[in-house]
């Protein structure tokens, strides 16, 4: 009877354990522990300030620099190794060429204003330098190296032409002021290449210089500056643009500071392998301030067209621009392919200035979101290569409007034959998306991607179809090598 007495209690205990086993099993495991993204984060710099330090009268840029290197006196040294001075890289190895060539603006062009050859005294007001007119521009004295533009309050400086100082600054105040590298030093060039505000990038113009959260997350929410993240060592500022570098080194990447296991759903970890980052977090592009995405040069040159700067200029030709436009998706492992002055193109095809390698059986690419900038620009009809003008200054298209006279300027200035016979044809540009990282609320959903209504071109990225029903992309390579 005893032992009888306490069978229900054996009993109650079985039947929790039936009930808790399964709810126990079933419930979600807490999300691994992660890596503290603000671990990669330096502190800012301790600001410094000189005024104290600087009250000798300073009659031009390179005298400020001067003063500069008497206490910074490795900074000038520096300085001229850096892309920021030379535009222009390392020699590096293209595919299908036999020798290395050096990439970068000083010597290759594009289809924005297509190259600075000549054109110097126009295109250097963004040089991290002093007085850049041409060829015999001395890019080793240290004192022809612009502190000012990276490190002054730019309410207090800013450059002209040839990059020189604009006339009537103070330049005591301006060295008084230098500090810290702020995103309105970068982005007073950065913003503005090609001509004007968001104009070349589509993921950098001058709504970032106060941006809210829901323009760029890190910058609205969290402050960043843009040296956040491009960090720098003996002024070498890390990170690449596809635009003027065609390697992936010195390469900064979300996995810096955020884990590639972030997500609390597996199945979004899952799709690292194949995605970049960008893809999801930067839906569209030019949130606020439209972009260039289409510039047709051979309609410059004709007054009977009103202007506009988002439409029409005559000096220019005719342009598109786009805001908030959805990017193409394109296979990209870092690296590019780059067109060079002189290659032969087909006139009848869009020309790929700086194509981005990749593809779905190469393991290093990701899906990558891209501005796709299109171009019409000048080309000799009997050597079938793309022509750098000259627009700037005495003969300058922008001064004579006579495209033979521009060409053959050009031509003497980089080394070219003109044949004197010239039409426009189409080419391409690439601009992959890192900036204007929105909050994860609204980033791409599935539904974004999957679905007849999808926004990506499965089977132009490779794929049979959509992943979530032909497979992902391992098993598409399987299956290719059946």
């Amino acid at each position: 009877m005893k032992t009888f007495k306490y069978v229900w209690i054996v009993g109650l205990v079985v039947t929790l354990l039936l009930v808790a086993i399964p709810v126990i099993i079933w419930i979600p495991n807490e999300p691994p522990q992660r890596d503290d993204p603000w671990a990669n984060v330096d502190d800012p710099i301790p600001h410094t300030d000189h005024i104290d330090l600087i009250t000798e009268s300073l009659e031009s840029g390179p005298e400020v620099t001067a003063v500069c290197l008497e206490c910074h006196e490795d900074a000038g040294h520096q300085m001229l190794q850096t892309v920021h001075f030379t535009w222009e890289s390392d020699p590096v190895l293209l595919p299908g060429r036999d020798e290395p060539v050096t990439i970068g603006k000083a010597n290759q062009i594009n289809n924005y204003c297509i190259g600075i050859q000549g054109n110097e005294p126009g295109c250097t007001r963004c040089h991290a330098g002093y007085g850049w007119e041409d060829e015999t521009y001395d890019f080793s004295n240290e004192l022809n190296v612009d502190c000012l533009v990276c490190h002054a309050d730019t309410g207090l400086y800013s450059k002209s032409t040839a990059g020189r100082p604009t006339e009537g600054i103070d330049l005591v105040a301006a060295a008084q002021s230098v500090g810290s590298p702020t995103r309105q030093n970068c982005g007073s060039c950065h913003f503005n290449g090609g001509g004007g505000n968001a104009v070349k990038h589509g993921d950098l113009d001058e709504s970032l210089y106060f941006p809210s959260e829901d323009i760029d997350v890190h910058m609205g929410r969290y402050d960043f500056q843009c040296v956040t993240c491009h960090k720098t060592d003996d002024h070498q500022i890390s990170g690449r643009a596809i635009s003027v570098s065609v390697d992936n080194e010195n390469q900064i990447a979300c996995a810096d500071c955020h884990s590639t296991n972030l997500h609390e759903d597996a199945r979004i970890n899952d799709h690292v392998d194949a995605i970049a980052c960008q893809t999801c977090h930067i839906p569209e592009g030019a949130l606020r301030e439209p972009t260039k995405m289409d510039w047709d040069w051979s309609t410059a040159g004709n007054e009977a067209i009103p202007e506009d700067p988002h439409v029409y200029l005559r000096i220019k030709g005719s342009f598109v621009y786009e805001r908030g436009f959805m990017p193409d998706y394109i296979w990209y492992n870092g690296t590019a392919d780059r067109y060079l002055l002189g290659d032969v193109m087909d006139p009848t095809q869009p020309t790929l200035i700086n194509e981005p390698l990749g593809n779905i059986d190469d393991p290093n690419a990701l899906i990558w979101p891209f501005k796709v900038h299109v171009g019409n620009q000048i080309y000799d009809t009997e050597h079938n290569y793309l022509i750098q003008p000259k627009t700037v200054g005495e003969g300058g298209y922008w001064t004579e409007f006579d495209w033979a006279l521009a060409a053959e300027l050009g031509a003497q200035e980089t080394g070219m034959i003109f044949s004197g016979s010239y039409d426009f044809a189409p080419t391409l540009m690439y601009w992959n998306l890192s900036h204007m990282v929105q909050p994860k609320e609204n980033a791409l959903q599935c539904a974004d991607c999957h679905g007849e209504n999808g926004r990506m071109d499965w089977k132009a990225l490779g794929y049979y179809g959509d992943p979530m029903e032909w497979g992902g992309r391992d098993q598409f390579n399987t299956a290719s090598q059946d």
